[in-house]
């Protein structure tokens, strides 16, 4: 769950880099979450029989700009520029060719976007320089 607030966290950060682990838990997240709003507005029958839920929109919505930001991080620790983003316009090719770009590893080393996430450490982790709390 820390992948995922960390992303919400840099809710409009478009510069810098996202690992792969960044990425992929915030997509997975995101889909546990729109099955169960999907559930609960069927439930409650405010589900239309074609399309999608107020709920569902309003929390797509709120998403969004999240969902943005972390592709543009992830295609820049891959050495792309956000701009292939732009390729979700394209119907089906573009979305496929994304999702492979997504799961390219990162360059190694540091690159023109910033220092490789992976030697940074994971969010909700304690890195080996923090001091421990005293008690």
């Amino acid at each position: 769950m820390n992948w995922y607030l960390e992303v919400l966290r840099k809710y409009a950060v478009f510069s810098g880099r996202a690992r792969r682990k960044e990425y992929w838990m915030f997509v997975l997240f995101n889909l546990i979450i729109l099955i169960a709003i999907g559930l609960v507005e069927t439930l409650l029958a405010i589900r239309p029989e074609q399309g999608t839920g107020i709920l569902s929109t309003i929390y797509g919505l709120a998403v969004l700009i999240p969902s943005l930001a972390v592709g543009a991080r992830r295609l820049h620790d891959t050495g792309r520029t956000a701009w292939w983003l732009l390729l979700l316009l394209i119907p089906v090719i573009g979305h496929i060719i994304l999702i492979i770009l997504f799961v390219l590893d990162s360059d190694p080393g540091d690159n023109k976007y910033g220092r490789n996430p992976k030697t940074l450490p994971e969010p909700g982790m304690r890195s080996a320089r923090t001091p421990q709390p005293t008690t």
